[in-house]
Order: C-alpha cells, then sequence, then structure tokens
C-alpha cells in the first residue's frame, strides 16, 4: 500500500489541501499582531507536517500488542485533522468559487456582482462568514472524533419486542440476546471488555447469536480474549456465524512452496494458500472451545417443550461488489419445512434486499451487522443519520417489509476509527411475543 501510486497520491492531496487551507488560516488571523500571527502560522505547519510525517512512517513503526491503542488512535488523530481540513476546504471552495463566478462577471459586464466592490486590482474579497463557517465545522468535527475515543466500551443495551403471529407458543416471550463484529484484534481494555460480556449475561438470555467478524484478520487475536467470551451461555445455547474479516482476507499471506501448496476453493472461485486456510480453521476451533456453534451454512433445530424453530446460519454473503460471497443459503436451507418459524443469521445486510426478500420470504427474522453504523452518526428519538447509509439501505435498528424483518446490530467492537460518536456499541436484547 505505502508503495502505490495511490499512496503517493494521499500524500500529496494532503499537501495540497494544507496549502490551501492555510490560506483562509492567513485570511482569518490577518488583523492579529506579527506574534499571534507567528504563533498561529507555527502551530498549523507543525500540525499539518507532523501528520504527513507520521503517515509515513507509520507503517514501519512496529508495536508490541499492548501498545497497538496507541498506534490506532495516532493514526485516527492524523486521519481527523485530514477529514477536518477536508470538510473545511468544502467551505472555501464554495467561497472561492462564487469569488471566481463575480471576478468573471465583473470582467465581462465591467461592474461588480451582488453589490461587492473590487479590491486590490480587480479581486473580490473573500467572505468572512463562509471562513470562519468552515473553520469551526472542520474543529467541530475534530473535536467530535476525539471525544469519541471514550466512547469505544460504552456499551448500550438496546432492548425491544417483536411479534409474530405464527411464532410457536413455546417460544413467546423468549429473550434473544444479538451481538455481532466483536473485533478482537482492536481491544486494548480487558477489563472493560468484561463488563460488557457481564451486562450481557446480566440480561439473562435464552439464547446468544453472534452474527460474525470475530477478529479482524487473525485468529490469535482471540487468544487473550477466548475465556473471557467462553463465559457466554444461554439455556438454548450460544450460535454463531462468520463476517467478511473472518476470512483474512485484508492479509497479504505469504505463498506456499510449490511442494507443500494446499489451496482450497470456496464459493467456486477464490483460491486460498495454506496459511490463510489454517487460520479459518483455527478460528473454527475458537468458536468450539467457547463453546458456540458455529453455522457455516446450515441449520438447526431449537426445541422448547413441544415447539420447535429453525436457526440458520449462512457464511459471508454480500450484494456489494468489495465482498466477497463465501455463504450459500440455499444449502442453509436445505430439508427445512416451508412452514416452521425461521431465524436467519447473516452478517451482511445487503444480503436482506438482495437474496431474503426475493427468494425466501418464509423467513421471518434476519440478524445482521457488519456496518457498525460507521461508528458515527446521529441517533435522536425520530431521527437517524449516518454517512454508512449512502452505502447500505439498511445500516442499524430494526427494518420490516410486510411480515419479515431485519434486525441490524450496531457492533459490539470496533475497527480502524478507535472510537464512537453518536452510535455506541450494542447489545440488543429481542423478545419475542
Amino acid at each position: 500500500m505505502r508503495n502505490s501510486p495511490f499512496w503517493w497520491f494521499l500524500i500529496g492531496f494532503m499537501v495540497v489541501l494544507d496549502i490551501y487551507v492555510f490560506q483562509t488560516v492567513k485570511f482569518l488571523s490577518h488583523s492579529s499582531n506579527p506574534k499571534t500571527k507567528i504563533v498561529i502560522y507555527s502551530v498549523y505547519w507543525i500540525l499539518s507536517a507532523g501528520a504527513i510525517i507520521i503517515l509515513l512512517l507509520l507503517p514501519y513503526i512496529k508495536f508490541e500488542n499492548q501498545a497497538k491503542i496507541f498506534r490506532t488512535t495516532l493514526f485516527a488523530i492524523v486521519a481527523g485533522l485530514f477529514f477536518a481540513k477536508l470538510i473545511a476546504a468544502v467551505f472555501f471552495f464554495v467561497d472561492d468559487l462564487r469569488r471566481l463566478i463575480q471576478w468573471i462577471a465583473g470582467k465581462i459586464f465591467f461592474r461588480d456582482t451582488e453589490g461587492e466592490s473590487m479590491q486590490d486590482g480587480g479581486r473580490i474579497s473573500r467572505s468572512a462568514f463562509l471562513s470562519w463557517a468552515g473553520t469551526l465545522v472542520g474543529a467541530g468535527l475534530f473535536g467530535t472524533l476525539v471525544y469519541g475515543f471514550g466512547n469505544k466500551y460504552r456499551y448500550q443495551l438496546k432492548k425491544m419486542q417483536m411479534a409474530f403471529a405464527d411464532l410457536p407458543a413455546a417460544f413467546k416471550g423468549l429473550k434473544l440476546v444479538h451481538i455481532s463484529d466483536i473485533h478482537s484484534g482492536s481491544f486494548t481494555d480487558k477489563a472493560a471488555v468484561e463488563k460488557g460480556i457481564e451486562k450481557i449475561l446480566a440480561t439473562k438470555p435464552d439464547i446468544i447469536l453472534f452474527t460474525g467478524d470475530l477478529v479482524n484478520n487473525m485468529a490469535d487475536e482471540m487468544q487473550e480474549y477466548k475465556e473471557m467470551f467462553s463465559k457466554l451461555n444461554a439455556p438454548l445455547g450460544v450460535y454463531s456465524t462468520l463476517g467478511n474479516h473472518d476470512y483474512g482476507d485484508y492479509v497479504q499471506w505469504p505463498d506456499d512452496d510449490d511442494e507443500h501448496k494446499r489451496k482450497e476453493e470456496l464459493a467456486g472461485k477464490r483460491l486460498w494458500t495454506a496459511k490463510q486456510y489454517e487460520n479459518l480453521e483455527q478460528l473454527k476451533n475458537i468458536h468450539a472451545g467457547m463453546g458456540w456453534r458455529l453455522l457455516m451454512d446450515e441449520n438447526i433445530l431449537i426445541e422448547k417443550g413441544e415447539d420447535k424453530i429453525s436457526l440458520l446460519g449462512v457464511q459471508n454473503w454480500s450484494a456489494k461488489a468489495n465482498f466477497h460471497r463465501y455463504g450459500n443459503l440455499q444449502k442453509a436451507y436445505t430439508g427445512l419445512d416451508k412452514n416452521s418459524f425461521k431465524i436467519l443469521m447473516s452478517h451482511d445486510p445487503s444480503h436482506w434486499d438482495a437474496e431474503v426478500l426475493k427468494d425466501y420470504p418464509d423467513i421471518h427474522l434476519m440478524l445482521a451487522g457488519h456496518t457498525h453504523g460507521m461508528q458515527f452518526g446521529v441517533e435522536i428519538p425520530g431521527f437517524k443519520w449516518s454517512p454508512v447509509q449512502y452505502v447500505y439501505n439498511q445500516w442499524a435498528g430494526l427494518y420490516e417489509k410486510g411480515h419479515q424483518k431485519l434486525y441490524i446490530n450496531r457492533g459490539f467492537g470496533f475497527i480502524g476509527y478507535p472510537g464512537r460518536v453518536g452510535i455506541l456499541p450494542e447489545i440488543t436484547v429481542i423478545e419475542l411475543v
């Protein structure tokens, strides 16, 4: 990545962005005394140059696991500065575009437009309003991202009832806990994670369902946490499935020697080296070792009294082109009675529109995760927004179409940005009625 053309384009773009934003910094500080200007300019360029230097050096810096929070936080700060400047630059660009249009109009019609006078040899003055607005919005964004560092372990319980007309009588009042996207490779505070697990157990669930992304990439990421998560238990069991991160697709695996090469073809098109295959097998063993029943394109009957419901679990299946499709819902459905009550665990919510609604109208409830609500957004009564909604039609919470329901968990863990703003980590407690 660091030697790719895109990497150097990104660095170059950051430099150009810094120079562009600095023009507004100079404008807003033009009335300050010379000493104040020196301080402002120095702080700006120290932060800007420091961010670029850190970005250049970060791939080469090696940290032990206990210090990885430093690495991820440092990267998040650099990324936050970049996006804050980028958002602010949108305001500045609108202002510059306005000035350009007025300048052209003045040249063509030999007069200024909108009553703004020509200054300094025919130039149009910069708007203080848009400059300050862009600066405040950018600073506000950066401030919220820093604030969000403290929210990554603030587990929130989402409790709700779901009514189904044909729910078997013995399952009325069933308490189901849904969790997703643990991403153990991002954890740095075992005590905080333990509190989240205690919060799950305190709900006294009848069944626990986990919808994928146990790790970021490597099965080894669970070594410190598998004993902790093995405490999760419920009378009807703990069931799980795989998410896109569980396959190790985002790791550059070493090629095997030809003599010892072992390739596994998944979904008819994916060839894996032995190391990647072994990593997945290790992850499967971790699920089993924690007492979780991992469903790999299969179904199982959950029995309570005289009644039964069908639980289906598929491997990751996405309608988005940049994610691999490993799952096979048709295989998972094999042998089921069309009249049975069915709950589907499928990591990626795009599966619902693309296949479930179209071809499986007898699946009553689908549980998913994957989006994390982008770990950034706004949720207040009557209003819900996150940038991820421009990618996913369904991205957090409950969705219904006819008698079918989809619930998307906002994620227990985090990845990339080590924090959350507005979209807190979630433990979902569903009562079937």
